[in-house]
């Protein structure tokens, strides 16, 4: 079921409601469910590797908090949170500003930055730990089992 983007996040807590979460595709919600998004973004930075580095232990900690807790939809958040900062150092490794297209539409030139290649690498290990936790999967499946 796609995530439904009609619901009134400014008045959801999804903690106390997590039947209303819908795990979509990606990174789809991100920055709309709460209390995860406001507990979670502080620490969400990818600028360099030191900071990728603090910024990924620490929302997978958060991950390992929200699971011993049995919170799947922080699980779902903090995956999420990890997803972005490898995809977005991957934007800033390639296009210096972080922007794709020109004024007119146009891809633009593609660059090279390492040290946002490494930011991103180093997020993408976190992401993949937390995407292929074991428990985390079998969370998501019985949460979509159970509420679509």
């Amino acid at each position: 079921m796609p995530f439904n983007y009609d619901l009134d996040f400014d008045h959801i807590d999804f903690r106390e409601q997590p039947e209303l979460y819908r795990v979509g595709r990606g990174e789809q919600g991100v920055l709309l469910v709460e209390p995860y998004k406001s507990e979670i973004l502080p620490y969400w930075r990818f600028k360099t590797p030191d900071i990728a580095r603090e910024s990924s232990e620490k929302i997978y900690e958060l991950f390992l908090d929200y699971k011993a807790k049995n919170d799947f939809v922080g699980m779902d958040m903090a995956k999420k949170f990890l997803q972005m900062g490898y995809t977005r150092a991957r934007r800033y490794t390639n296009y210096k500003d972080g922007r794709k297209y020109d004024e007119a539409g146009k891809v633009m030139e593609r660059q090279n930055d390492p040290e946002k290649a490494e930011s991103a690498a180093i997020f993408m290990e976190r992401w993949k730990l937390a995407r292929t936790d074991q428990e985390y999967l079998e969370m998501k499946k019985e949460h979509q089992k159970k509420y679509g």
